[in-house]
């Protein structure tokens, strides 16, 4: 039984394919490679950092550099490093990080409500090499079998140019969207049939096989992408408060993911890409710890991938066997025009540009990982010979680098498109102007037990704008000194922030200050530091002498200037399944309800939850321009009548947020109103928003 696991690497080297090739590596002449561990990691952070910055001086893209560099100092280069068991470590790590990353960006919403497209464009890329690669091969006197397998070369492909869409922030573009979910498919379908092919020419292409690959790949795929959530919601809410543990989660379902695939004979890289799409669920895009994960895979495991993927080529084979230079020829030639007309019937199909038709083209040419395993197979089993292998090799090396520079090149002219601006027509004029919120976040910073869920918040709505962030704590003057303890605590909760904010690369002005009271710290906050949203913490209900005398909360409603997002976060917001707006035409303005949606759309779009809108309707001219409103939105919205706190409870389901719109206060009662904290008090245990707009429009209005 063939396992396509994490061993594919190391069987290159072991196999011994590209040293019969080439008795002499040329940096044998020079020195023997470097041996010692320390030196050897120094010269890859070298590489790392001056290859990229000097092929991008040529106007490249600097994963082009990683590769040539690895060309260069490789085993069949100058020699100065060996592709030793480290480096084959360290690039398949970094092979199943870049796999994983492009799952991290992939939305299972996004590909459910656009399924069709990620479908269509992964049977094209690889039906269409599959029979234009069987063909030449054939014709060039390969056995039947032979030419299917390297066909299937052909048809796989690996993201190699995602670190270009990050750059150019294109990601979550129609064209790159559908690539990503046809990575999935045409990969999947290129590792079948590499099995198949092995099973068959091993004549061992029996019904029992069927009967064990298809289900187990079935079994496999539900238990990621439902399992992994399940677990990864238990374990945040159990551990949340640990980033170093929330880190460690997410690498063990990685590795955990992409071991379990080579058990049921898939590779590894398929493994590792569900896994993305499996924990993008529960971390918001946003997010420190999302943005930890990436920051390790693109600056040190993924260039490492790069580099070793470059140490495989032998840059001479071309002089030493001419027919190489033919078969190269072919096989390239064979593989680009295949991929680009995939891309481009695809493209046609969609009716999308030419600039998607190349990024599409562009994603999906690069071979290494899926190449790599099935060719070291197919000759270690004695199907292809060394000419084939050599030619595979040189076109991963010519992919490679044509991948990102098309991408960069054609990518570029997406950057000015909307992501949604090839899947609908948008009519500017039926678009109402909103005031931005969040450009200043103010969020006060007391009690560090929720702190990390309010930050989550408060990074998400500032990040989306490009804001700033303004972590406030306040220590009231009681005509005393104030305790070097409360200052103590003041420096260890602003440190804190800042240090969460800077993990989400935002930025940050930490605000410590000594006033009259907490509230009017945080009034006159707002008004000193040009804020244009407050976020404050809540317990969840007020007492009969604070809802007579007022509490914190109260007075800083009554005063501010701006809109308030009051929150309780029982649950971590990174468990979040169902976002839930429940909105009446009575309580705000039109205008207010618009922000509100705002911020409810960017909450479920970023915690990668559903939006549901429940409407309380009566009948009146105000419920009848909301519901005009929300169906401009083209927003499912679900009318309801009846007890408010009861059908809004009956909206909610474990792992919901809930997001409110404060409602008229009267005496004796909090100043969010009556019905906020009775719908809180009837789900105790669920995430709540309260957005409570000034009496009078804001100054950024």
């Amino acid at each position: 039984m063939i396992h396509l696991g994490l061993e594919f690497s190391a069987a290159i080297a072991a196999s011994g394919i590209f040293a019969r090739a080439v008795p002499l590596p040329l940096g044998q002449l020079l020195q023997e490679p470097i041996t010692d561990p320390v030196a050897i990691f120094l010269t890859i952070l070298a590489i790392m950092l001056v290859a990229p910055l000097l092929v991008e001086r040529l106007r490249l893209p600097g994963i082009i550099g990683l590769i040539l560099a690895g060309v260069i100092v490789g085993p069949y280069g100058l020699g100065i490093l060996d592709r030793d068991p480290t480096i084959v470590l360290l690039g398949t790590v970094g092979l199943l990080f870049l796999m994983f990353l492009g799952g991290l960006e992939t939305s299972l919403d996004d590909l459910k409500r656009n399924a069709d497209k990620p479908i269509i464009f992964g049977l094209a890329t690889f039906v269409v090499p599959m029979v234009i690669g069987t063909g030449v091969m054939v014709a060039l006197g390969y056995s039947f079998w032979a030419a299917v397998l390297v066909a299937s070369c052909l048809a796989s492909h690996t993201l190699v140019a995602l670190p270009v869409l990050n750059k150019l922030g294109i990601m979550r573009h129609p064209s790159s969207t559908a690539t990503l979910g046809a990575t999935l498919i045409t990969n999947v379908l290129a590792l079948l049939v590499l099995a198949v092919v092995v099973k068959a020419d091993q004549g061992d292409l029996t019904l029992g096989f069927w009967l064990f690959l298809i289900p187990a790949l079935t079994i496999y795929t539900f238990a990621v992408l439902w399992g992994v959530p399940k677990l990864g919601r238990w374990f945040f809410k159990k551990f949340g408060h640990d980033e170093g543990a929330e880190f460690t989660f997410v690498l063990a379902a990685l590795f955990v993911a992409s071991y379990l695939a080579s058990l049921i004979e898939i590779e590894p890289i398929v493994g590792a890409f569900l896994a993305g799409v499996a924990i993008t669920q529960i971390i918001p895009r946003l997010s420190p710890l999302m943005n930890r994960v990436q920051f390790i895979g693109n600056t040190l495991f993924v260039p490492i991938f790069l580099i070793s993927v470059g140490m495989l080529v032998d840059p001479l084979i071309l002089v030493r066997n001419p027919q190489s230079l033919l078969l190269v020829s072919i096989v390239v030639l064979a593989e680009l025009v295949s991929k680009f007309v995939a891309a481009w019937v695809a493209a046609r199909w969609f009716k999308w540009k030419f600039p998607s038709t190349m990024v599409m083209f562009g994603l999906s040419m690069a071979q290494a990982a899926s190449t790599l395993a099935a060719i070291t197979i197919a000759f270690d089993i004695g199907l292809v010979d060394e000419v084939v292998v050599n030619a595979i090799i040189l076109m991963i090396l010519v992919s490679c680098v044509l991948s990102p520079w098309v991408v960069a090149r054609w990518g570029a002219q997406l950057q000015t498109q909307p992501a949604e601006a090839e899947a609908a027509p948008v009519d500017a004029q039926n678009v109402p102007m909103v005031p931005t919120l969040g450009k200043r976040v103010l969020i006060p910073v007391a009690n560090p037990s929720t702190e990390d869920n309010l930050l989550q918040l408060a990074i998400i709505l500032t990040k989306r704008v490009e804001g700033t962030l303004l972590p406030l704590h306040v220590l009231p003057d009681r005509n005393q000194p104030i305790a070097e303890a409360d200052k103590t605590r003041q420096n260890r909760l602003l440190e804190t922030a800042e240090t969460i904010a800077h993990a989400a690369t935002i930025p940050v002005e930490t605000i410590g200050r000594i006033d009259d009271s907490i509230a009017w710290g945080i009034l006159r906050t707002i008004q000193e530091r040009d804020a244009d949203l407050l976020i404050c913490g809540w317990k969840g209900f007020s007492t009969y002498r604070e809802n007579f005398f007022g509490s914190v909360i109260d007075t800083i409603v009554r005063s501010a200037t701006i809109p308030v997002l009051i929150s309780r976060f029982p649950q971590p917001i990174e468990n979040t399944e169902k976002v839930v707006l429940a909105v009446t035409g009575r309580q705000a303005n039109l205008g207010q309800i618009k922000q509100t949606l705002t911020i409810t759309q960017c909450l479920a779009e970023e915690l990668k939850a559903p939006l549901h809108v429940v409407q309380m309707t009566v009948g009146s001219a105000r419920d009848r321009k909301l519901t005009a409103l929300l169906q401009e939105e083209d927003i499912v919205v679900q009318p309801v009548q009846g007890n408010t706190v009861k059908q809004v409870s009956e909206a909610v389901q474990p792992n919901t947020l809930l997001v409110l719109i404060a409602s008229t206060r009267m005496v004796g009662q909090s100043a969010l109103g009556r019905e906020p904290e009775a719908i809180t008090k009837a789900n105790w245990d669920t995430n709540i928003l309260v957005l409570h707009f000034p009496a009078k429009p804001t100054k950024r209005a």
